[in-house]
């Protein structure tokens, strides 16, 4: 609001005899002059205009925002985050990021391994039943993008059902599934209808771990128990890196709807789908 308080500083040459004019006439004129100017001293600056530029500047870098932070891998897409994530959950032995120190059997380099040919039939019964459910879930797609990851080419039900055909036709007696592969069915099952981005954490640690370190055990056990023979379970129709590249695509498109703490509570699984999936990995031993 503008002040009508006068300007004393215009007061102080009619205060002093030696500054009047001699002439009455120009000391009017003076005067009038003055009086008729002091309207425009009476309307102050606002404190902002007034401000000094050192104390407007600390205002403009206080109540700028922040820089947004970035997450590792952010840059080229959600499914980088989640394999940077789950990279540093290997041991040095299995990759060269790996973080985790070796407590487990499977967690130890697969030359290392002894497996047994019945110990590998429970690990392909039990990883039946979890690629069963995996498929089962985004056919009936109780959320509406699980229809996205359906044919996608990386499916290995149809691939266990007739390696497992051809262990009984050699003679074994296949078993039913174990404590390991039911119990991670039934939490895949439960997660897919209450935790979406939960349950798209296992499904791409499971698909995308096959196709790696999955294929390793599967010469390893090749070369060991089966004369070198490969199974059906790791072999794609197609070519594998563009068939994991469509599933990228998707699973980025499908993240870009998430906000950044949906996408946080999807990383946070990872270490839950690790657990479970070693779980049944040990069977083989």
């Amino acid at each position: 609001m503008a002040s009508l308080t006068p300007i004393s500083k215009t007061q102080f040459l009619f205060n002093k005899p030696h500054l009047k004019s001699s002439s009455p006439c120009l000391e009017t004129f003076f005067q009038s002059s003055l009086a008729s100017k002091r309207l425009s001293f009476q309307f102050r600056v606002p404190f902002f205009d007034r401000m000094p530029l050192k104390a407007a500047t600390v205002v403009s870098a206080t109540t700028a925002e922040k820089p947004k932070k970035r997450y590792p891998g952010e840059a080229k897409g959600f499914v980088e985050e989640m394999r940077f994530v789950a990279m540093k959950l290997h041991t040095r032995e299995q990759a060269k990021e790996g973080e985790k120190e070796v407590k487990e059997k499977e967690e130890q380099a697969v030359r290392k391994w002894e497996p047994t040919i019945d110990g590998y039939l429970k690990f392909l019964v039990d990883s039946k039943l979890v690629y069963d459910t995996l498929e089962g879930i985004v056919e009936k797609a109780v959320f509406p993008f699980y229809a996205e990851f359906r044919n996608t080419g990386l499916e290995r039900s149809e691939k266990l059902a007739k390696d497992l055909e051809w262990f009984k036709e050699q003679g074994y007696t296949i078993p039913e599934p174990s404590s390991p592969g039911v119990t991670y069915s039934q939490i895949l099952q439960e997660l897919s209808e209450k935790d979406p981005q939960a349950f798209i954490c296992h499904f791409y640690n499971i698909y995308f771990a096959h196709s790696a370190g999955g294929r390793m055990i599967g010469r390893k056990v090749a070369e060991l128990l089966l004369e070198k023979k490969e199974l059906e379970f790791y072999k794609w129709d197609g070519d594998l890196s563009q068939l994991l590249q469509n599933v990228r695509d998707k699973l980025n498109k499908v993240a870009e709807s998430w906000t950044r703490e949906e996408k946080n509570h999807c990383l946070e699984e990872t270490e839950k789908s690790f657990k479970h999936s070693g779980e049944i990995l040990r069977l083989i031993l």
